[in-house]
């Protein structure tokens, strides 16, 4: 049996809560692994970026003409990598954005956006999250980043957050209308899921500098919900293996025994492996870490690798042939390029975020 490999790409997956900080003179490079010490194959640099925030200060909202200033940064920081960005889409301070190289771009059709409101009943969207879909070298793909309910005693809200994400976030691309009609899914965000029981901040810390984390993730509510079937059941995470990502005081490594800490930070992903005769999909994770040396605000950002792939067995595919198979005829999104995407929503853009304020 002859397989050929339509596509083995390097994604990189980043969530923070930046705590309504701006970026100012923060430095990227160590956070996005332009240092030279990226887990992806052979230590080449990332294909793809996608980055999602959550406490964005809300000062650009309303500002069409001008990205937000830490999607600015990440362009800095990007640009002269040979990175495009492809889109970006904000619910208040919930942020997504996806770069790539640019000999990827003729790869990538069908991209929309979507955001739900969950927070103060879906008046406001200080909780909610937002996505970007696409397809991607032929395979319907989204990316989701939201940020869930808060606070220890919230659980049954932070559930029905993710219930109210998955029901209402709705595409217009027919075979792709929701999320989990996706053949991949990422899921990244500030979720906020902390640790059932009534251990005390100061023991779980102490569990903590002695590493036992497997003791702590016994407790963690996302596995258990996950478990149970309640909430993110159809994803999969690797196990993580770093501290608890919340809460520290700002500026420092040190706990804020305020709260208990928790894994609040996570990403997930899900991958129907055998959705096409003869197509093989996969997204072997490579890496799962948070970054310590980042101190801006309470949490600490958090990031995985993970290698796409889409093998073709017995046969020859081209994307283009995938595309026709996955997508069909069904394509309602127009196909345009990264740079003329932006001109054309421009106009349409300041109704939209005219309409969303009020």
């Amino acid at each position: 049996m002859t397989t050929s490999v339509i596509a083995d790409l390097c994604i990189f997956l980043l969530t923070w809560n930046v705590g309504t900080h701006s970026p100012k003179n923060l430095e990227l490079i160590s956070l996005l692994s332009l240092n030279g010490t990226t887990n992806c194959p052979d230590n080449k640099l990332p294909d793809i970026y996608v980055i999602g925030m959550q406490e964005v200060s809300t000062s650009q909202v309303l500002n069409v003409f001008k990205d937000d200033p830490w999607v600015l940064k990440l362009a800095d920081a990007l640009t002269p990598h040979d990175y495009v960005k492809v889109k970006s889409e904000q619910l208040q301070g919930i942020l997504i954005t996806m770069f790539a190289q640019h000999k990827h771009l003729p790869h990538m059709k069908d991209i929309e956006s979507e955001e739900t409101r969950t927070g103060l009943g879906g008046l406001w969207g200080n909780k909610g999250a937002v996505s970007i879909r696409l397809s991607l070298y032929g395979t319907g793909t989204v990316f989701v980043c939201s940020h869930l309910a808060a606070h220890d005693d919230k659980l049954k809200e932070r559930i029905e957050d993710y219930h109210q994400i998955v029901d209402n976030h709705k595409y217009h691309l027919a075979g792709y209308r929701h999320i989990f009609d996706h053949d991949f899914v990422f899921w990244m965000g500030d979720l906020n899921f902390r640790l059932s029981g009534e251990t005390s901040g100061w023991d779980i810390r102490n569990t903590v500098e002695l590493r036992e984390y497997d003791e702590l993730l016994k407790l963690d509510q996302l596995t258990l919900l996950r478990q149970t079937g309640n909430a993110f059941s159809l994803l999969e995470e690797m196990v993580p293996n770093f501290a608890p990502t919340f809460k520290f005081k700002e500026g420092t490594n040190e706990y804020d025994l305020k709260r208990r800490p928790a894994w609040c930070d996570r990403i997930l992903h899900r991958v129907q492996v055998n959705s096409y005769p003869s197509i093989t999909l996969s997204a072997n994770q490579l890496s799962y870490q948070s970054n310590m040396d980042y101190t801006l605000s309470d949490h600490k950002p958090v990031s995985a690798t993970f290698n796409y792939k889409i093998e073709a067995n017995n046969g020859t595919f081209t994307d283009e042939e995938l595309h026709e198979m996955t997508h069909g005829g069904a394509s309602t999104i127009p196909s345009v390029s990264v740079h003329g995407f932006v001109a054309l929503m421009v106009f349409h853009g300041f109704f939209i975020c005219f309409f969303r304020f009020f």
